[in-house]
């Protein structure tokens, strides 16, 4: 009885799971192949700080036209002009404030451990219980702001990223600038 049961249910199994790797070949919705050469430019955060749901969505806007190229905060000048020759369009980077990278900071001594940074983090940075100490993990912030836009105590600050030993970088040559 039990044999017969299990034998049953793995043909069932296999008799399905072909199904559906016949239904997912012949049924496949081909995407836009630009959307996702977009889409890898892209931070990758899902932060929505420039308006769409997540990156995918950025990057769906951007192939129809109807968002800007200076629509992603975190990714700021590299990203709008990477995008720009994608695209193949003129960038115009007068307007883009390139703040560099930064991280958001709590200040223990005023945090109140509301929880209401930490519920807003789209990348869990955060890390915290009621009426506790909230602290930020430095590798998953990207400093997106919504943390610091709803904090009560005004506890939570952006800050740019000291510069330490795993941080700190040469910055590479423009091109015409001497040696």
């Amino acid at each position: 009885m039990l044999i017969a049961a299990v034998v049953s249910l793995t043909l069932l199994g296999t008799v399905f799971g072909l199904l559906l790797g016949v239904a997912a070949r012949y049924l496949k919705v081909e995407g836009n192949p630009l959307v996702a050469e977009l889409e890898q430019l892209l931070p990758g955060s899902q932060c929505g700080q420039c308006g769409f749901p997540g990156c995918s969505g950025a990057a769906q806007a951007l192939a129809d036209g109807s968002a800007s190229l200076a629509l992603c905060p975190p990714g700021g000048r590299a990203v709008m002009q990477a995008l720009a020759n994608k695209l193949g369009i003129e960038a115009d980077l007068s307007g883009v404030e390139d703040k560099g990278p930064m991280i958001a900071e709590i200040r223990e001594e005023i945090c109140i451990g509301c929880t209401r940074c930490f519920k807003v983090c789209p990348t869990d940075a955060i890390m915290g219980a009621a009426q506790q100490i909230h602290v930020v993990f430095r590798e998953a912030c990207t400093a997106c702001g919504k943390c610091e836009a709803v904090c009560p105590t005004e506890s939570v600050k952006l800050q740019p990223i000291p510069a330490t030993l795993q941080s700190w970088y040469w910055n590479k040559p423009q091109a015409g600038e001497a040696a």
